[in-house]
């Protein structure tokens, strides 16, 4: 385990500061991870207390800071490390005499806490303490729960994690703790960031696409710990997903064919139509949201008036959707003569029954499907499907409110509430 000293771990400016009245139990010791040369060193820090009613049996409050000091210790403190019992770490801020440290983030509510205070005294000979404290119950009225997405499952590498909120957060400090206790691993790992698409939604995608055949962890530290003013952090569920081959079809819509490739190796070249002119697909990075075998489409779904001269009602085979507002790949048995020729669709991209099933049976969930030199519009980056790869990675990060890279998180990430990189 990798620990950040006080003096130099950055400042951070997350949540309201938190609480006294500690129940505390105190312990020299000398650990493993910093075995003292001499008696004379465990007494070091005897001086060092933390403020709150020492052996009252009473509880923190989780609302307040917690204060360590050097009330009666002739020397410094050098390094404080703040973890509780589920592995969240508390970031703090050493004054820089050495005589006082406090917590900066939020406590976690109904938590036990466990200190560990390095010191050296006015002659340099170091010492070591260990405090415990356990907070109360939260008294707030509102949890703020989240439901992580997809459903557990195997996905292709262009899926992002989703994580839904019940509650609306605003406050750029408060969606701060929110996603620093969103935590995301991969194996093998990754670099990824969340964004937040409004205040109760946010996606969670690496900087390129999910290594094929990956595992990813998804869990929330949230409960317990206190985002707002009578907001504190609910129960999440944690999710598992399993990255699948990476599959990616790529279309051309000037060429009229689609380039379908597995690991990087291209295993299909299928003619296809796009939309006419004033029905131009999308352009851009799509994911694949869903498979029907059977679809039956109408014009008045996307705004043509029934009776018109575009107007059309098909039953529709083997479809896969790449958009909530019905943008599928599909079999289009009445346009093969286009196929590899024209656009002439309304949107879709049409092949061949024999092809639309090959290509319906060979993806999946979370595959990428990319259209190239279309003269439609770009594909939403969110709400009508996962267009979350049409952002460059600067602007991606832009919408996180901790501004970092998940996949490698700062030393301040650490402390504040999990030892693990993503």
């Amino acid at each position: 385990m990798n620990h950040t000293t006080a003096r130099n771990r950055p400042r951070t400016a997350a949540g309201a500061l938190l609480a006294t009245a500690l129940s505390v139990t105190s312990a020299a010791c000398g650990s493993s991870e910093q075995p003292l040369a001499a008696p004379e060193a465990y007494q070091a820090a005897n001086g060092i207390v933390l403020k709150g009613p020492i052996g009252s049996g009473r509880k923190a409050d989780p609302d307040k800071p917690v204060e360590l000091t050097a009330d009666s210790f002739e020397g410094r403190i050098t390094d404080v490390t703040a973890v509780d019992a589920t592995g969240r770490y508390l970031a703090g801020e050493l004054s820089a005499d050495g005589r006082r440290w406090h917590s900066t983030t939020p406590l976690a509510g109904n938590a036990r806490y466990t200190v560990r205070v390095s010191t050296v005294d006015e002659d340099g000979a170091p010492g070591r303490k260990v405090l415990n404290f356990a907070t109360g119950k939260p008294t707030a009225k509102h949890l703020l729960n989240v439901k992580f997405g997809p459903k557990t499952g195997t996905y292709g590498v262009g899926q992002p994690v989703t994580a839904e909120l019940n509650t609306p957060v605003k406050s750029p400090a408060q969606r701060a703790v929110v996603e620093r206790a969103l935590r995301v691993e991969s194996t093998p790992a990754v670099a990824g960031s969340w964004h937040w698409v409004d205040d109760k939604e946010l996606h969670f995608r690496p900087r390129e696409y999910w290594p094929a055949h990956a595992t990813v962890q998804v869990r929330s530290n949230l409960e317990g710990v206190k985002v707002g003013d009578r907001l504190w952090g609910g129960r999440g569920e944690p999710l598992e997903l399993t990255i699948g081959d990476k599959v990616v079809a790529l279309t051309d819509a000037g060429s009229h064919r689609m380039t379908v490739y597995k690991n990087g190796e291209e295993i299909k070249s299928l003619p296809v139509t796009t939309g006419k002119p004033g029905f131009d697909t999308r352009n851009g990075v799509k994911v694949v949201l869903a498979k029907e075998r059977f679809v039956r489409m109408r014009g008045t779904s996307v705004g043509i008036a029934e009776g018109s001269a575009e107007s059309y009602d098909l039953p529709v085979h083997f479809a896969t959707r790449v958009t909530w507002s019905g943008e599928y790949v599909h079999a289009a048995p009445w346009s093969v003569g286009s196929q590899g020729v024209a656009n002439v669709s309304h949107g879709c991209t049409g092949m061949s029954t024999e092809n639309a099933e090959w290509f319906f049976d060979n993806v999946k969930e979370g595959d990428v499907v990319e259209v190239v030199n279309s003269d439609g519009d770009m594909m939403e980056t969110f709400g009508n499907g996962f267009g979350d790869w049409n952002l460059d990675w600067d602007k991606w990060k832009s919408g996180s409110a901790v501004g970092g890279s998940a996949g490698a998180p700062t030393p301040a990430d650490r402390a504040r509430l999990s030892p693990q990189s993503l």
